[in-house]
């Protein structure tokens, strides 16, 4: 085998390693609509906080406890979700890094293998065009893991936003 029989795997690792970076669109969207149904559940809470008022002093102390339960509800999420963003920025950087990592390696053995098209291939240059694809899989995983837990994120703060339309 040759490095030219190859030549068509490190081309396409070349070419999908450069696509790496678009990657972030598989969990950019689900971050974003996590923090924007965050931040609307937070706005409800506070009108309910500030406009409804009650004549009968158990009804308005009924409603005090649920604002509460409410609030404590939305203060543990906030908390895994702040866990949870300073991750998102450090997998989203990672996704970058694999990008770069796996273009330059990708284009060295691109640049390696038209050099050396009818020279025998080793061991070792099969093993680097193998690795070459890791990057990819490794940045397809983490924006998969990273849009999964935004999701479910997203899924806490609505079911909880429910309950505060049928308890407030």
């Amino acid at each position: 085998m040759t490095w030219g029989e190859y030549q068509a795997l490190v081309q396409l690792s070349a070419g999908m390693n450069m696509a790496i970076l678009s990657f972030v669109d598989i969990s950019l969207p689900a971050i974003k609509e996590r923090r924007r149904v965050f931040e609307k559940a937070q706005q409800e809470l506070e009108r309910h906080k500030k406009t409804t008022r009650h004549n009968d002093p158990d009804a308005q102390d009924a409603h005090n406890r649920s604002i509460s339960e409410m609030d404590q509800k939305m203060y543990l999420l906030w908390k895994e979700a702040a866990a949870f963003s300073s991750e998102e920025d450090s997998l989203l950087k990672s996704t970058g890094v694999m990008g770069v990592t796996g273009s330059v390696v990708s284009l060295v053995l691109l640049w390696y293998s038209a050099q050396h098209y009818n020279d025998p291939i080793s061991l070792l240059g099969k093993i680097l065009i193998g690795l070459s694809f890791g990057s990819l899989l490794g940045a397809f995983i983490i924006n998969f893991m990273t849009a999964s837990q935004a999701g479910m994120l997203t899924r806490k703060c609505n079911d909880i936003r429910s309950e505060m339309h049928d308890l407030l």
